[in-house]
């Protein structure tokens, strides 16, 4: 096989602002004159865009570079791309013999990338940063092809300036930087979707950036919404969901509120470095529900942070029960190099937060299907991602459940449609 890969295929781990890079990067390589391969055995160039949000993600990408290494064709070569490169990229150039290129934010893929270039031979970009460093080359703005499904999300803003306890993205990501509304706005027209799903680090922020700038996230719903059949929100930071921003949502006729809480004991939050407590959360959604009874509600919390006492976690149990939400995420604590929360005393022992993690998991599981059986009956409008499936506004798109539909709707179209059963976080409907 010649040095120039002719032939690539990309697969991408972790959350949907992942698969935005993907999407981007895929846009790069076809105008470098690459062309998409049906499967991994096919291409000359195998690409992993990884995830290293916490441990677990950290190891399922491990595991996937393990497992590509063993699946592509011979002489192929395998690139490791994304937060997991960005981070670590010297160890895993030593611990991972299988990769023929760690290439971080901003590293050219393959030779004649339009990245800009960096030193002839080097394969990864050695040594962590310890700032907070803007990426020479960034994806935000590259062009990316229309979406092949009804749907595409459409990243606002790169980066983060809080500095919650427990995170580490701010460290490989850099500092919050906002796009133009022109820029935004042109992509979500190239996209031609039916359904934009904004996401960021943290949305409600958009267009403050290090403390610069006015928020402008309302006047950009506002604006996508008018581009848009559906506009959906995700990642919003709860004391930057104010009435203005609340109504905005609702206007776009899918009132669909994804707070990032992470806990509710006040204590616990503070040493999370993050803002609130379950009465004010509670405060928040029934007000919401007020306003628009048909609102859905997501959320995730973090299990075994240090010094969560039993206390902490009852608190956060009768939350659960008293909110009621359609959809919530559990995820134990991981440690991170550099964050706040890896220096504290206090550490839960890893049984009993596997316990908690249960206990949460079977709680919410049960309040996931009840609000599923509250629809039986009901008369729904969806939208068709594909024969067989479609989502109401109660289901973002490759995160919570579906509503099987009969299969002769068309994808791309909406539907009113009766549910007839609910199995799960899935629904059934005719």
């Amino acid at each position: 096989m010649s040095d120039r890969p002719r032939s690539f295929v990309v697969h991408t781990l972790g959350c949907p602002k992942n698969q935005v890079d993907s999407d981007k990067l895929t846009g790069l390589l076809v105008a470098d004159g690459l062309s998409p391969a049906g499967d991994t055995s096919e291409a000359d160039m195998v690409v992993v865009n990884t995830c290293a949000f916490v441990e677990e993600a950290r190891q399922e990408s491990i595991d996937t570079i393990l497992a590509l290494s063993e699946t592509k064709a011979p002489g192929a070569s395998l690139v490791v791309t994304g937060c997991l490169a960005e981070r670590y990229g010297a160890e895993l150039a030593e611990a991972l013999p299988e990769a023929d290129r760690i290439a971080g934010f901003g590293m050219a893929l393959a030779g004649g990338s339009s990245a800009p270039p960096e030193p002839a031979g080097v394969p990864v970009e050695l040594g962590r940063r310890t700032a907070r460093p803007v990426p020479a080359f960034d994806l935000l703005n590259l062009p990316r092809p229309p979406s092949a499904r009804p749907w595409a999300y459409v990243k606002i803003a790169e980066g983060c300036d809080r500095a919650c306890g427990f995170c580490a993205i701010p460290s490989f990501r850099g500092p919050q930087r906002s796009r133009t509304p022109e820029q935004i706005l042109a992509e979500v027209e190239q996209l031609d979707a039916v359904e934009i799903v904004l996401v960021a680090q943290d949305l409600a922020s958009y267009g403050r950036d290090q403390g610069r700038g006015e928020r402008r996230i309302v006047p950009l719903v506002e604006a996508v919404s008018a581009r848009a059949a559906r506009t959906r929100l995700l990642y919003l930071y709860p004391s930057d969901l104010n009435d203005t921003l609340i109504d905005a949502i609702c206007a776009t006729g899918v009132p669909y509120f994804d707070l990032s809480l992470q806990h509710v004991s006040a204590p616990l939050l503070r040493r999370m470095r993050r803002w609130g407590d379950g009465e004010r959360f509670l405060a928040r959604i029934e007000a919401i529900r007020r306003r628009e009874p048909e609102a859905a509600f997501r959320s995730n919390f973090i299990v075994g942070y240090p010094t969560e006492t039993e206390e902490d976690h009852d608190r956060l149990l009768r939350f659960v029960e008293e909110a009621q939400l359609d959809w919530c995420g559990f995820f134990a604590y991981s440690e991170e190099d550099g964050t706040y929360s890896a220096g504290l005393e206090g550490k839960v022992d890893g049984g009993l937060r596997s316990e908690r993690l249960a206990e949460l998991g079977e709680l919410q599981d049960a309040i996931t299907a009840r609000r599923r059986d509250l629809l039986v009956g009901r008369r729904v409008e969806v939208l068709v991602d594909e024969p067989g499936a479609g989502r109401t506004h109660r289901e973002a798109p490759e995160i919570d459940g579906v509503v099987h539909v009969p299969a002769g709707l068309a994808a791309g179209t909406f539907a009113k449609v009766t549910v007839t059963a609910a199995t799960g976080c899935d629904l059934e409907a005719a």
